[in-house]
């Protein structure tokens, strides 16, 4: 019997699956159980940081898996402690916190929130944007900005209040409500159609929270490890937030989820406050060094520089509406339906996602020139 007939009587039938089972891959190349290759636009949603079957990154996971795989979290373990070492000398950042994925992460943060709130003042609301993305968990659900998401699972927490992106005199509204503690953001607004916060915005969110002493918290489970030419996005506009969570390409390919707690939170989380039976484990944090220990000022160039070349290459198209994101996470607005242009790619050999409207770009960060032109000549072929 076929994957996709197994997978329909025997998974869940939670996710809109393109018709095609994946068996093997290398970099940005990947491959079908039929033979057919397909260059990887998509790195499993930004996951596969250095793509497939990276050979330095497949090195580092599999001595860890030689030396030691599982012992949970009441014991030490030295790729976890590097790992946390590694993260917080490259952002200022005090504490890590280590968790399985991004809606972990962000589950965190609301906790950390939370308490932090509790102990200053009693304040527990934390505001979030109007089409925002946190996870699929209840809480973040929750924090989510967006009903298409809240169909069918409510009620849920509350604590939580939304405002318009860009809209200054919203935010200077909500964040001067004296039960407000915090305000969670993603710099740029992935499944909401890839849409790059104002910097102005960004700016004054983090103005209010020094002045109404607030927690400035931001979700980089899309938008960190280098995916916009900096290690985080954040780090484009100066910010300095007390909260930043994230995942996905952090292992390069294996569950894990961190939050980085700034000074002001770093001691908020006591024993027994928090858990993760499988957060940090040594494969998945051992994955993780290896891809951070990569990500460099070099790379970052690169990453720039094949943006530039992609959105300059797709400016050409009379199709084309509007370029949207930054590095490599990228949304194009074209005439044709962004599903269509997506399932008209996937035939000619090219993965591309969508958001919203959108069609969306993240490949792999170190994606090859060739690999890179020949999926964008298949994209403004189907755009």
């Amino acid at each position: 019997m076929m994957t996709q007939q197994l997978d329909q009587q025997f998974i869940a039938l939670t996710y809109g699956r393109f018709p095609i089972a994946l068996v093997k891959g290398q970099g940005a190349l990947l491959t079908d159980e039929n033979g057919k290759n397909y260059i990887d636009m998509g790195s499993g949603i930004a996951v596969n940081t250095f793509g497939a079957c990276d050979p330095i990154w497949m090195e580092a996971v599999t001595q860890q898996l030689h030396t030691l795989g599982h012992t949970s979290n009441l014991y030490y373990t030295q790729p976890q402690t590097r790992l946390a070492q590694m993260l917080c000398q490259r952002t200022g950042m005090k504490k890590v916190f280590f968790s399985n994925s991004g809606a972990e992460a962000n589950e965190c943060a609301l906790k950390v929130a939370r308490k932090w709130g509790e102990e200053h003042g009693g304040r527990h609301v934390i505001v979030t944007l109007k089409n925002s993305f946190h996870g699929r968990t209840i809480a973040t659900l929750a924090a989510t900005g967006q009903e298409i998401f809240h169909k069918h699972f409510g009620p849920f927490p509350e604590g939580f209040r939304y405002v318009t992106p860009g809209d200054q005199e919203e935010l200077r509204a909500a964040l001067s409500q004296p039960d407000v503690c915090a305000i969670l953001m993603e710099p740029i607004q992935g499944e909401g159609g890839v849409e790059p916060l104002d910097a102005a915005f960004l700016h004054l969110a983090e103005e209010l929270c020094q002045a109404h002493h607030l927690l400035l918290m931001l979700d980089e489970v899309q938008t960190g490890n280098g995916r916009t030419g900096k290690l985080f996005a954040y780090m484009h506009y100066g910010l300095h937030p007390d909260v930043v969570t994230t995942a996905k390409g952090l292992a390069g390919g294996l569950p894990l989820g961190a939050t980085l707690l700034g000074p002001q939170v770093s001691t908020v989380l006591g024993k027994g406050d928090h858990g993760s039976t499988f957060g940090g484990n040594p494969i998945c944090a051992a994955g993780a060094c290896s891809v951070l220990e990569r990500l460099d000022e070099s790379l970052f160039q690169l990453v720039l520089e094949k943006s530039q070349a992609i959105q300059d290459a797709l400016k050409e198209c009379p199709s084309v509406q509007r370029i949207s994101g930054m590095g490599l996470m990228l949304g194009i607005s074209a005439s044709r339906p962004a599903g269509e242009i997506a399932q008209r790619c996937l035939e000619d050999g090219l993965l591309v996602l969508t958001a919203k409207d959108k069609v969306r770009l993240l490949p792999p960060l170190n994606i090859s020139w060739e690999h890179l032109r020949e999926g964008i000549a298949i994209l403004k072929q189907n755009l």
